[in-house]
């Protein structure tokens, strides 16, 4: 199983650049999505329930549970009902595009993970006939894309997660939630994949997993937790563009700032857990396809 997708570009791409990963993309997410996630995605979300698909002649070993009595006195000779799955429930992946997300160290950053698992779960949905959606959010709405099927409406959907040039400034899950409570008449799947850098957004969740399975995929890059020793350094907040020197030097600093990432994962968990909402973080330096395949191995055996 690969470690990491192809590498994204950092920056706002050109219209060439955006194609060229759209495309390398779509190679690596299709292999994926087709072996080694496409059985453990159909097992677990199977759809709400089955639907008459037609009647055929009786064969030995059939169910004879399944016999259509009307057809069977019509035409003299047993016939039994066939059935599909409905697959009713959409996929709708809710991705944060603010400044936080690009923020990137070469191969790759969170809008790089965020993009691969877009592709993923994308072709794993289309690969299982289910509709896939789009949400992309700051703390604002960037664009929705409906639901809807095929391999070309997943590659619109992870082109859209490139897209650079977003209005929006930081970032509001609180707002993503409610704007989908909104819009999502039918119950759905929603994959939010954010860095939870935000606080405030409990209820909004609350509410929008009540009639929908919302699954967390957190973004956590290592440097969150771990400051190097690389002497004074001067930090930039991404969002809100506020600078300040930090002596990385100190050992009491990095002590503390090892704790606070602790303590912000600690929060996020028990806010996911009191949502009634799966978390499954996404470490960038580590395997982007492993986490998912394994929550849905387990998920599958739990059902």
């Amino acid at each position: 199983m690969a470690t990491h997708g192809p590498a994204l570009d950092a920056g706002e791409p050109t219209e060439a650049e955006l194609l060229a990963q759209v495309r390398r993309l779509e190679i690596h997410a299709r292999r994926l999505a087709s072996t080694t996630l496409a059985g453990d995605y159909r097992s677990v979300f199977r759809g709400s329930g089955i639907e008459f698909a037609e009647a055929r002649e009786y064969t030995p070993g059939d169910d004879v549970r399944l016999i259509d009595w009307n057809v069977t006195a019509r035409l003299g000779v047993p016939w039994v009902k066939q059935f599909t799955e409905e697959r009713e429930a959409p996929v709708v992946c809710a991705v944060d595009v603010s400044a936080s997300q690009w923020v990137t160290r070469s191969p790759h950053g969170r809008i790089a993970a965020a993009a691969e698992l877009t592709a993923l779960l994308s072709f794993a949905a289309t690969y299982a006939h289910d509709r896939t959606g789009l949400l992309t959010f700051t703390n604002r709405i960037e664009r929705f894309v409906p639901p809807a099927r095929g391999p070309k409406h997943a590659l619109r959907v992870v082109r859209e997660v490139l897209r650079g040039a977003h209005e929006g400034e930081g970032t509001s899950l609180g707002a993503a939630c409610d704007y989908l409570a909104r819009v999502l008449r039918r119950r759905s799947i929603v994959f939010l994949i954010s860095d939870f850098l935000d606080r405030d957004y409990e209820q909004s969740l609350r509410t929008l997993a009540r009639r929908h399975q919302v699954i967390a995929l957190p973004l956590v890059d290592p440097r969150d937790g771990a400051l190097p020793d690389l002497g004074i350094v001067e930090f930039e907040d991404a969002e809100s563009c506020a600078r300040v020197l930090v002596d990385t030097g100190d050992a009491a600093l990095r002590a503390r700032y090892a704790a606070a990432a602790e303590e912000r994962a600690r929060i996020r968990s028990r806010v996911l857990t009191a949502a009634g909402v799966d978390e499954v973080p996404i470490v960038l330096d580590g395997d982007l396809v492993a986490p998912l395949a394994t929550y849905f191995r387990l998920r599958a055996s739990r059902r």
